[in-house]
């Protein structure tokens, strides 16, 4: 095993548990392997959701993607980012270039696109993607996420059309 992987190993069995230790291990990693796309992604991970350091997040995850277009792991924590700073447009365009690589966790990418269409009020759209997710799954790993969105899309439709009601009555 080479060094950087031992570095790497300490910082997944260490992250979220131990942030101080992560960080450690991670910047050893990269002192090892400064183009490691794992380390660069969890590290864009720890950014994100930890300090909620969108801006640099970002730039951890393109590089890694600059490195190995072709780096799985990364596309997920990277849309996830961009749909919590906001950034549609190119998180659309991210999904729609991921869900071409072979071999990347096509549920995953298609989750983030749900989460993408409700955070912009689509729900409809988002609950068609929803029944596309349902079709790429291969075991019950996703099955609890699946329903419980599908729940929270319902809900979130059925108050969209209760306000809708509510001022259709008010016009007339």
């Amino acid at each position: 095993m080479k060094t950087v992987d031992k570095y790497l190993f300490q910082a997944l069995d260490s992250y979220p548990y131990s942030l101080e230790e992560t960080i450690e291990s991670l910047e050893y990693a990269l002192s090892y392997d400064d183009k490691n796309t794992m380390a660069l992604c969890l590290y864009g991970q720890v950014l994100s959701d930890q300090l909620f350091k969108y801006e640099e997040a970002k730039q951890y995850f393109q590089q890694a993607i600059s490195i190995n277009i072709h780096a799985i792991e990364v596309y997920s924590y990277y849309i996830y980012t961009l749909v919590l700073n906001e950034d549609y447009e190119e998180a659309m365009k991210l999904i729609d270039f991921a869900l071409t690589i072979k071999g990347i966790n096509k549920v995953e990418i298609l989750l983030k696109k749900v989460l993408l269409l409700e955070s912009q009020k689509k729900f409809k759209k988002a609950q068609k993607v929803l029944k596309e997710t349902q079709l790429e799954t291969l075991n019950a790993t996703y099955d609890c996420t699946i329903e419980e969105t599908e729940k929270r899309l319902t809900k979130k439709l059925n108050k969209v059309s209760k306000k809708k009601k509510q001022v259709s009555k008010k016009k007339k």
